[in-house]
């Protein structure tokens, strides 16, 4: 789709949470290929499940950690630290920072906003990494090549472990079939039929993390990156819509049937920027609750 020049001059800067400070000093030499970034981002993270992929074991305090740093220039710090290698080489495991998703996308996009390349994550759902037919809860890069958005998944952008996950596709240029974006996903369980049991961080077997009111959070934590607030992804704000795996109110259904289309594959830039400024609900405050996954519930005041 067309995209607006100053949609295009904003994705192309450094947000808050992307910036890499002064440590942009070890981002010489990087190449402009978004490719060849993906790769960089690859070697340097390891997924804190994937342990067993690689055959290594994270420490307690890797696992707890690393995966609740915020911003750019304090991973990038825990990478350098670990290894005086450039970035361009990657890290053996015990040697990567443990990270989430949002982690390899974050890192892929700030890698791209260096050479001035748009770019932002989305938060969304890929059916790549089961073969049952869920959507696991999921962070791409989104980046402009060629005068269309694209979406990319640095996280599979080595081949040699392709054969964990359903991967038969380009991870520089992921089908909009194979990874829906927030709002594409609540549009498919609304307007398509689509079971919301489907869709989640896990089956409803393994806990209450699925459907629909998950669902409307990650079309919170998509509308906050695409305006370039790029939270953890257990970062909350909002109304308090109750707990999980309980069924969402008539009137919060209503409520993300008209902000689904602000978050769905072709995004409008300007109405994205006003929602986000204007509602309570879905704007980012100063202070947000971390549900940490480790370290528990806390307030934290962003930067």
């Amino acid at each position: 789709m067309p995209e607006t020049p100053e949609a295009l001059a904003f994705h192309a800067v450094q947000s808050t949470f992307s910036d890499p400070g002064e440590l942009a000093r070890h981002y010489a030499g990087l190449p402009r290929d978004p490719a060849e970034l993906a790769r960089i981002v690859r070697g340097l993270l390891i997924h804190r499940g994937e342990g067993e992929l690689f055959g290594h074991t994270h420490s307690e305090d890797r696992l707890h950690n690393d995966a609740e740093t915020r911003y750019i220039d304090d991973i990038v710090r825990i990478i350098v630290d670990r290894s005086a290698a450039p970035l361009t080489e990657p890290r053996p495991p015990a040697d990567r920072f443990v990270a989430t998703c949002r982690d390899f996308a974050l890192l892929h996009c700030s890698f791209l906003r260096h050479h001035g390349i748009p770019a932002r994550i989305r938060s969304g759902f890929a059916d790549y990494f089961r073969s049952d037919g869920f959507h696991n809860d999921h962070v791409v890069t989104e980046y402009w090549s060629n005068g269309t958005w694209v979406l990319a998944d640095p996280q599979l952008a080595d081949p040699a472990l392709h054969h964990a996950w359903d991967v038969d596709f380009d991870p520089l240029d992921v089908p909009r079939s194979r990874f829906l974006v927030a709002g594409e996903a609540w549009r498919a369980i609304r307007e398509q039929g689509a079971d919301e049991k489907t869709f989640g961080l896990h089956p409803p077997e393994d806990g209450p993390f699925w459907g629909e009111r998950f669902v409307a959070g990650n079309i919170r934590l998509d509308l906050a990156a695409l305006n370039k607030v790029e939270t953890l992804l257990w970062d909350v704000w909002g109304e308090d819509e109750g707990e999980p795996g309980t069924p969402l109110p008539e009137q919060s259904r209503e409520f993300y049937d008209g902000v689904a289309p602000v978050v769905s594959g072709k995004v409008p830039f300007e109405t994205a920027r006003k929602l986000f400024a204007e509602d309570d609900t879905l704007r980012t405050p100063r202070t947000v609750t971390c549900y940490a996954p480790f370290n528990g519930p806390s307030q934290v005041t962003l930067r």
